[in-house]
């Protein structure tokens, strides 16, 4: 215990706080910019087991937030650096890497394992499946949030407190990811060991929990605001569940479906495919009717947002053959290149 002297000797940790967190399971869903924050200090603290779960790898524009990757690591799967990284500081943790996205259809079984999630991703999509299945299965999760110089925290599902829908209704939503908006590394380094210490904090059954109240911090004037909030009432929660299949750009690429693009004509990266159709989300109603309901679309944008609201629109309208590709226009682009370089 000579490791966890400084923190036993905090009144409110003690030994037998130090065993709950060797005995806790804490799943971190992405191992980026909010990620790289987030795990050491988890690991440094004696979490028991941590599971990681990112199926990114490694690029140089990462590299001015993302700490603990290095130049000699590009291209490698951020799971499994992370991973060894984080124990090399703490070899008593036990380590859980899990080379791939997350999906409707894998978070189940994953989270099955875990006490409590920590969601460190930038997907609009992936953020509501962290929320339906921590539901489903009653487990907390601490989110965090970054736009540019702001970030975002916040307890969901606590102790059958409120969930993120009953703060974000699914439809109102429509923020950009970092790659869009920019982000600086000092934010998500703030806002990642904000959602650490939340998890400490749940699994020690100490402090004030952020259950029902959302952190805003504003680095750019030294500023935070907590506004409370409760649960929405069943009749008047918005129950629309994200179930449209995910794939990755590689995936996508080799299927044989139409790739379809709602993002506005003058928007970059331009991706060129002789199964691209390009029709934004802004016309997408006037549209409609020109798409083939027996084919299947195979629907990106570049964050998620529009892709996945035009997958709602495409099925209320009967069409059953939709899925959404991670990564958007981003990681088609990157394949795209990739597989030029190879011919």
């Amino acid at each position: 215990m000579n490791r966890y002297i400084r923190q036993i000797t905090l009144p409110q940790v003690g030994l037998s706080g130090q065993q709950k967190l060797i005995k806790s399971k804490v799943l971190v869903i992405g191992a980026g910019g909010l990620g790289c924050a987030v795990l050491p200090y988890l690991a440094a603290a004696g979490i028991g087991k941590i599971g990681i779960i990112d199926g990114d790898r490694i690029e140089e524009s990462n590299l001015h937030r993302q700490v603990l990757y290095s130049s000699e690591q590009l291209g490698y799967f951020k799971a499994k650096e992370a991973a060894n990284s984080i124990i090399r500081n703490n070899p008593e943790v036990d380590i859980l890497v899990f080379e791939e996205y997350l999906t409707p259809k894998n978070a189940p079984s994953i989270f099955k394992e875990f006490d409590l999630i920590i969601d460190a991703t930038d997907n609009l999509f992936i953020r509501y499946v962290i929320n339906d299945t921590c539901v489903e299965l009653g487990k907390p999760f601490v989110y965090g949030s970054i736009h540019q110089f702001q970030g975002q925290v916040s307890v969901f599902n606590y102790q059958d407190g409120p969930s993120y829908r009953d703060i974000f209704p699914q439809e109102n939503q429509s923020a950009p990811n970092c790659a869009e908006a920019g982000v600086l590394g000092t934010t998500v380094g703030l806002i990642g060991m904000l959602q650490a210490n939340e998890a400490i904090k749940i699994i020690l059954e100490i402090g004030d929990v952020l259950s029902g109240k959302l952190l805003i911090y504003d680095l750019l004037r030294n500023s935070q605001q907590v506004f409370e909030f409760g649960k929405v009432p069943k009749n008047k929660k918005t129950n629309i569940s994200p179930s449209f299949e995910m794939i990755i750009a590689e995936e996508a690429v080799l299927k044989e479906g139409i790739l379809l693009d709602v993002r506005e004509m003058d928007e970059l990266p331009e991706i060129q495919s002789e199964n691209l159709l390009q029709i934004p989300l802004s016309i997408l109603a006037q549209k409609q009717e020109d798409l083939d309901k027996e084919k299947e679309y195979l629907i990106f944008c570049q964050s998620g947002v529009r892709s996945l609201k035009a997958a709602q629109y495409l099925s209320e309208k009967g069409f059953q053959k939709l899925k959404l590709i991670r990564g958007g226009a981003k990681d088609l682009i990157q394949v795209t290149k990739n597989e030029k370089s190879i011919s």
